[in-house]
């Protein structure tokens, strides 16, 4: 009788264990299947891919991005470096699709190579880069730095000079858009932000380049004085939205819109859409710029610019943000007071951008991994 009794409980034990593991295996091939993409910021960790104003385009199933080489700020860069990625988190150089060792010596765009960005239009990628003539007397080619356009049949290149300077006096951040009816706007900024149409194919404007907004404009908030730049367009529900970037307390982002490509623009939100702001952050600029008097509290992240924004498809066709990151060089316990060689310099960060009731929302900027269900996008 007792023997029964033990069989009768080995074999319910048995099947209770083969019951657990086949649930737990169940668990573990329905985890493995549910899709999700996982980052960390910023996602490059790299002196050699470090870059200032990152672009994001995407094409078939790669991610390409551009930006602004270093040196940035005392003299000519090398060019423009075009990187790429399989999955947006694990990046490499994969060529410079504007060498300035192959330029010629009195090539008239031989500078600072800052902030190109890539768009498809009418099947071809335009090129915008925003250069100089770099000579003796002006090492840094800034008295003749404007914005050209070139053109090619592949992301990769190789890309042909369209035309050049565009704009008769000093102009930066070029950016393009093209709207339902084909007609395509660019944007730059400049001591505030221009606009014009252009002719794609001749590389000319259409209207005479014109400044819509300036950093100090009547009745506009304070933290757009220090400076403007980085404009980028986007079309929702017959509405123009223009993300633009201030460094005056760090590096945030506003919001505007317009009913037409060419404005009337006015501010989304009075206050910042994204960004990161610390009271220790080029505190010669607050002083010369005379704005070293505005009170703010300094946020969270261990960040000291997260800017220059612009959008680009992500998994699943969702809506993203790309923007340099670049570590504060006082941030505060709990991080780390030792820096490694790649928190020195700017690297790139991307955020889940969305969008409701006239109004886009950017994630962040976070330091922390990101989780993401495909079936949410």
């Amino acid at each position: 009788m007792r023997l029964k009794y033990i069989l009768k409980f080995l074999i319910v034990f048995s099947c209770s264990v083969s019951f657990g593991q086949k649930k737990e295996s169940a668990k573990i091939k329905s985890e493995a299947s549910e899709k999700v993409f996982k980052y960390t910021n910023p996602v490059t960790r790299d002196t050699l891919l470090s870059m200032r104003d990152y672009m994001i385009n995407k094409v078939g199933k790669k991610w390409y991005a551009v930006g602004t080489s270093a040196p940035v700020w005392t003299g000519p860069n090398p060019g423009i470096k075009l990187l790429v990625s399989d999955d947006l988190k694990n990046w490499k150089f994969h060529s410079y699709i504007i060498d300035a060792s192959e330029l010629a010596e009195d090539c008239p765009y031989n500078g600072r190579f800052w902030a190109p960005e890539i768009h498809f239009i009418q099947n071809k990628y335009w090129l915008t880069i925003n250069s100089g003539k770099v000579t003796k007397k002006d090492p840094k080619g800034m008295s003749t730095h404007s914005i050209w356009l070139f053109s090619a049949d592949k992301i990769t290149g190789p890309y042909k000079l369209v035309n050049g300077p565009l704009t008769p006096q000093y102009n930066n951040d070029a950016t393009l858009f093209e709207d339902d009816d084909g007609q395509v706007y660019l944007y730059c900024s400049g001591n505030g932000l221009f606009q014009a149409k252009i002719n794609l194919q001749s590389g000319t404007l259409k209207t005479p380049i014109e400044k819509f907004l300036d950093k100090r404009e009547p009745g506009y908030p304070e933290w757009m004085v220090g400076g403007i730049e980085g404009p980028y367009v986007i079309k929702r529900e017959e509405t123009y939205y223009m993300f633009f970037s201030s460094w005056t307390r760090g590096y945030e982002v506003g919001l505007l819109k317009s009913k037409n490509p060419l404005g009337p623009w006015e501010l989304v939100s009075r206050e910042p859409i994204f960004g990161t702001r610390k009271k220790g952050y080029r505190p010669e600029l607050a002083v010369q710029g005379g704005y070293d008097h505005l009170q703010f509290q300094d946020t969270e992240d261990p960040y000291q610019e997260t800017g220059h924004n612009a959008l680009f498809e992500g998994p699943n066709g969702t809506l993203w943000s790309s923007a340099h990151y670049f570590m504060y060089h006082k941030r505060s316990y709990p991080y780390s007071q030792r820096f490694e060689e790649w928190e020195t310099m700017p690297q790139l960060g991307i955020e889940r951008v969305t969008y409701k009731d006239g109004m886009f929302y950017i994630n962040g900027p976070t330091w922390t991994e990101q989780i993401f269900k495909m079936e949410e996008y």
